[in-house]
């Protein structure tokens, strides 16, 4: 894994002046680990995007999709929601992690926030033009701060958690919204995709729902079928849905980067 990371780091290097940081920010007194890309070719100001991580944590994944929103001329911030860049490889232990963040709504969105505030202060961020991304657990999130009205002009939830004990009040979401769902994913039910969509109508949000035909849960992740096939749980990977949900999310940024501020 090393190894990869390496090679990964000096093609982007040699081949898209893609320049990465790894850093440590702290919310609450835990500290964070964060990893920060942007393309040193642009000179000036551009949008920020923050990436939230899967229920495994702040991984490789998560610093490999930050290094690719850096490519399409955006600073990515891939954030750390566990502490101290902790990690995890079996399902039960990721879920864990998750469930410990999510127990505790004021420390999830301090989290956010801190990262938030890291990536606002980076001098080649326009501070008024972030949104944020999430894979699975982090899809959930980015949605959960949607609800709260955070400051961002869009979040994209891909296979993210719908549900929510606390549903958007009208006029509560700020920010554009885009779910890619798989539409064949056992954890996301059809109430649940009935109900946040009631929601969301209610709340007078202005959201995109998307499902991709034959996508099960943690379609956007290459190792994500390694990983059900071990663990006997229903994720895998299907690269149709990748590449049509990443268009679909360039899009999106497009547009709600272009809008007024």
């Amino acid at each position: 894994m090393l190894f990869w990371r390496v090679l990964f780091s000096f093609f982007f290097t040699m081949h898209g002046k893609i320049e990465t940081r790894d850093f440590t920010y702290e919310a609450d007194g835990v500290k964070l680990k964060g990893h920060i890309a942007s393309d040193g070719s642009i000179k000036g100001k551009r949008p920020g995007v923050l990436v939230v991580h899967e229920w495994y944590g702040h991984n490789e994944y998560a610093r490999k999709r930050a290094d690719m929103l850096a490519e399409l001329g955006y600073v990515a911030l891939a954030v750390d929601m566990y502490g101290d860049g902790k990690t995890a490889e079996h399902p039960q232990d990721a879920g864990k992690f998750a469930g410990e963040v999510t127990s505790n709504m004021p420390a999830m969105e301090a989290r956010f926030t801190a990262a938030l505030n890291e990536l606002k202060k980076d001098p080649n961020v326009d501070a008024e033009q972030v949104a944020a991304i999430g894979y699975c657990f982090g899809g959930g999130v980015v949605l959960h701060m949607a609800r709260t009205g955070a400051p961002l002009k869009g979040v994209v939830s891909f296979h993210g958690s719908l549900a929510t004990s606390k549903p958007a009040e009208k006029g509560a979401v700020k920010a554009k919204v885009l779910v890619c769902n798989g539409a064949d994913d056992s954890f996301i039910s059809a109430e649940a995709i009935a109900n946040f969509k009631k929601e969301m109508d209610n709340a007078g949000a202005d959201y995109t729902f998307i499902s991709y035909e034959g996508a099960i849960h943690s379609f956007t992740n290459p190792s994500s079928t390694e990983i059900g096939k071990k663990y006997d749980i229903k994720v895998a990977y299907n690269e149709k849905a990748d590449k049509e949900s990443w268009s679909e999310m360039q899009s999106f940024l497009k547009r709600v980067f272009a809008e007024k501020k």
